[in-house]
């Protein structure tokens, strides 16, 4: 049941307007009468996700879920359309190439942290001086890895210098990692517990395993959002987060399970968005570990694991496709849909025969998300089939990212939004040497996939990109880096009464353009 608040005023034409078009509908159970109209529905809505933010600082993160709700605080210079997925300038107000190497970036004037210092180009130096810095260690600093230098040419005007041509920049640049900071806030304190941003909402409290509460920035450069106050809910089980809601309790949820999908179909005042997306999800082994680092054990968990009947049993909601980048990623190329090893169960059991790998003892990681204990449940039984000796370990969402960036596991289960929808920032950050020990998980490490890499980020031409990118990805899918268990159909389930609500590819969204009717 909402709370009751003061509403926002709306004008005198608005409110003629809705009640000449009889706008009133009902919306489980936070409808009114048949006689309530839309300006009489509480602007406030609730997000659930199973899992706490790790933190809010873009800085200092690099998970979805933290995305989400950063995605809501700050903003970016950059920002790819949804539906075109081409790059537009947000914060910045336009951009020049004087040269191969230099990025000359205009700013919006007159916008204001939430704090009351100024957006400007001091503030976007000293963000990305941090985001570099060694000592900070940000978990995305790759994303800005080729940048030379970072400085201010007046007070709106800041350029950056790279070391060689870098063509993902302003891929990079509309990540939700590179969000501008308050300087004067991340100075005074803790941006993971006090976020400041220019964004549409405004940071009140996150308690910690439970909420993180917003409300709407009514100075925001845009103008202010008509919800007046969001939060995310921890809802640590899916199906409860489906209950409520069901009977109105919350009005917004996303990443839908395949098995809850047929019960907010059958649901009356619930809506069901879905769009292929750039997020791969993956089955990955830790190569400082035996027998993980050994091709011959990767080729026969590859074999050993069916993902044609994993992906059927995702109710549409996934797509087979062999390869590491994904249909909706730059870089893509359909040679590398069926390249690999496919599903072989002789192949698989010979290769264990032969290599001594029988009764291995393994042990899968997996998150405490519904979709990884699938992967990890069916995984399971097909390497068990196969002759391995497999066992299952959950964490929590932040304690499992904690463990797997500190290599302290066998094989595991991660995805990647691709949030640049950009092949080069995939993967540089996941499968390039420079990244052991941070986001590259696996410890992958091959020179030659290095060289590769880095000449797709060292080039302005595109089309040389695309071609340096197929040959990195068919190296890492021969290589079995990775058993790619399929590529996502982003998806969201909302109450009837939301609109505006658009999921981008990646899956992340802004709240900026929604409103309950």
């Amino acid at each position: 049941m909402l709370k009751n608040f003061r509403l926002l005023s709306v004008s005198l034409f608005v409110l003629v307007l809705i009640a000449l078009a009889g706008c009133s509908e009902e919306s489980g159970a936070d409808s009114g009468d048949d006689g309530e109209s839309s300006s009489d529905v509480a602007q406030e809505l609730t997000y659930a996700t199973t899992s706490d933010v790790v933190g809010l600082s873009p800085i200092d993160t690099n998970d979805s879920v933290s995305s989400a709700m950063i995605e809501q605080v700050y903003e970016t210079l950059f920002v790819r359309d949804p539906e075109t997925m081409e790059i537009k300038p947000h914060l910045a107000e336009s951009y020049e190439n004087p040269d191969d190497l230099t990025w000359v970036i205009h700013l919006k004037e007159d916008v204001t942290f939430h704090d009351g210092t100024p957006f400007n180009a001091e503030a976007v130096k000293y963000t990305f001086d941090e985001f570099k810095s060694e000592e900070r260690a940000a978990p995305r600093a790759s994303l800005l890895e080729p940048v030379e230098s970072i400085e201010v040419q007046d007070e709106y005007t800041v350029v950056l210098k790279t070391k060689e041509p870098y063509g993902p920049l302003l891929a990079a640049l509309s990540h939700t990692n590179a969000s501008i900071v308050s300087p004067e806030a991340d100075k005074a304190g803790d941006l993971n517990q006090n976020p400041v941003g220019t964004g549409p909402f405004v940071f009140d409290e996150w308690v910690q395993g439970d909420s993180v509460s917003l409300s709407a920035n009514e100075d925001y450069w845009q103008g202010a959002p008509e919800l007046e106050s969001v939060t995310m809910k921890v809802v640590p089980e899916y199906s409860t987060a489906v209950s409520m809601l069901q009977t109105g309790e919350v009005q917004f949820i996303d990443a839908i399970p395949t098995e809850q999908l047929p019960r907010l179909e059958s649901m009356e005042n619930v809506e069901i968005q879905q769009k292929e997306g750039t997020p791969v999800y993956y089955l990955g082994f830790n190569m400082n570990k035996e027998p993980f680092n050994d091709i011959n054990f990767r080729k026969a968990v590859s074999y050993a694991v069916d993902r044609e009947a994993y992906v059927s049993q995702l109710n549409g909601l996934g797509v087979k496709n062999n390869s590491i980048i994904g249909p909706k990623v730059f870089g893509y190329n359909e040679e590398a849909k069926d390249a690999g090893y496919s599903y072989d169960p002789e192949k698989a059991k010979s290769l264990i025969e032969e290599n001594g790998f029988e009764g291995q003892e393994i042990t899968l990681l997996a998150a405490n998300r519904d979709m990884y204990m699938k992967m990890a449940e069916i995984v399971q039984a097909q390497l068990t089939e196969a002759g391995l000796d497999v066992s299952i370990e959950t964490m929590e969402w932040g304690t499992f990212l904690d463990t797997t960036s500190e290599g302290n596991f066998e094989m595991t289960f991660l995805g990647w939004s691709n949030s640049t929808a950009d092949g080069s920032e995939l993967l540089y950050p996941n499968l390039h040497s420079d990244n052991i020990g941070s986001s590259n998980r696996m410890a992958y490490e091959n020179a030659e996939f290095d060289q590769l890499v880095n000449e797709s980020r060292v080039t302005v031409d595109q089309d040389v990109r695309k071609e340096k990118l197929h040959e990195a990805n068919m190296m890492a899918i021969e290589d079995g880096v990775w058993v790619p268990m399929h590529h996502g159909i982003v998806t969201a389930a909302f109450d009837q009464s939301v609109e505006g609500l658009q999921l981008d590819p990646t899956g992340q969204w802004s709240l900026y353009n929604v409103s309950r009717k």
